[in-house]
C-alpha cells in the first residue's frame, strides 16, 4: 500500500527519472572515461523533481527549506560510500570478479546505513538545539568540496570502458536504479523517522554506477572515476541550498531553473576545468 499522501505519479516520475541518470552516468563514464563522465554524471538532475514534490508537499516554505539544507549532509555521506569504492578494492582477498564486487557491495552498503543512522539521528539533534542549519548546509556543501578535490589530487587513471555495452545491459541498469529510487520514495514516505531520513539519501545512482560498471569493464573504469563523482556530487548539494530559497521566492519554473544553472556554474564547471588542467595516468 502507498502512504495517502503518495500518489502513484509521485513515485513513478523518480523513479523513471533515476533509471534514464542511471543509464546517462554509466554510459558517460565509459565513453569520455572518469573525468569528464565522473563530473557529468553528477549533475543536478533528480534532485531537481525531487525538490518540487518536496515543496508542494511541504507545509511550510521553512519546512522546505529545513528538507533542502539536509541535503547536502546526505550528499557527503554518500561521498564517503563512493570512497569505499576506491580503497576497499584492494583490500579484499583475491577472489572472481563476482565475489569481490558482492563484498564490495555488502560492505559499502553496510557503512553507508550506519553513517545514514547516525546523520539522521544527529541532525534531529541539531534541529532540536537549535543550530542554524543554512550554515551547517554551506559547511557541509563546502566539505563535500574539500574531501572531493582531495581524492582527485592521487594521480590514479581514469580510463574509458573499452567493451562495449549492449542495449539489454542499458535497460537494466536503469531498470535497477528506478526500482532503488521507487523504494527509496516509498520508504520515505512511511513518517517512520529513522527509516524514511536514511531512505531520503540512499546512494541509488551511485551504487548502480559502481556496479554496473565493475559487471561490464572491470574494476578500474569506476575506480577511476570515484574521484570526479565525490567532487562532482557538491553540485546536488548546492543545488539544494540554492533551491532553498528559489524556489519559494520564484517559484516551480524560474527557481528550479536559477538553481540549477547556479549550482553548475559554481560547481560542476570550475570542476570539471580543474580536472582538465590536471596530468593524466595512462
Amino acid at each position: 500500500m502507498l502512504a495517502p499522501d503518495l500518489s502513484p505519479a509521485a513515485l513513478l516520475l523518480p523513479a523513471l527519472m533515476a533509471g534514464g541518470v542511471a543509464i546517462g552516468v554509466t554510459v558517460a563514464i565509459e565513453r569520455w572515461g572518469g573525468r569528464l563522465g565522473g563530473i557529468l554524471g553528477t549533475l543536478p538532475t533528480t534532485i531537481v523533481p525531487a525538490s518540487i514534490g518536496i515543496f508542494l508537499g511541504a507545509p511550510t516554505p521553512a519546512a522546505f527549506r529545513d528538507a533542502m539544507l539536509a541535503v547536502p549532509a546526505g550528499m557527503l555521506l554518500n561521498a564517503g560510500f563512493l570512497w569505499l569504492w576506491r580503497v576497499l578494492p584492494g583490500r579484499l582477498p583475491a577472489a572472481t570478479l563476482g565475489a569481490r564486487l558482492a563484498w564490495m557491495v555488502v560492505l559499502s552498503l553496510t557503512a553507508w546505513g550506519l553513517g545514514a543512522a547516525g546523520i539522521v539521528v544527529g541532525g534531529g539533534a541539531a534541529r532540536a538545539a537549535g543550530l542554524p542549519t543554512a550554515a551547517l548546509g554551506v559547511g557541509t556543501t563546502l566539505l563535500i568540496v574539500g574531501v572531493g578535490a582531495l581524492a582527485c589530487l592521487a594521480p590514479l587513471p581514469a580510463p574509458r570502458g573499452t567493451r562495449r555495452v549492449p542495449l539489454p545491459t542499458l535497460l537494466g541498469r536503469g531498470l535497477l536504479a528506478a526500482c532503488a529510487i521507487g523504494a527509496s520514495v516509498a520508504i520515505a514516505s512511511t513518517g517512520l523517522d529513522l527509516l524514511a531520513g536514511m531512505a531520503s539519501v540512499f546512494p541509488a545512482i551511485f551504487l548502480t554506477t559502481m556496479v554496473s560498471l565493475w559487471l561490464s569493464q572491470g574494476e578500474a573504469v569506476p575506480v577511476g572515476a570515484v574521484g570526479p563523482m565525490m567532487l562532482g556530487s557538491s553540485s546536488v548539494a548546492a543545488y539544494a541550498l540554492l533551491a532553498a530559497w528559489a524556489l519559494p521566492a520564484l517559484g516551480l519554473v524560474a527557481g528550479p531553473a536559477v538553481a540549477w544553472v547556479c549550482a553548475t556554474v559554481l560547481t560542476s564547471v570550475p570542476a570539471g576545468l580543474w580536472l582538465a588542467s590536471r596530468p593524466r595516468v595512462a
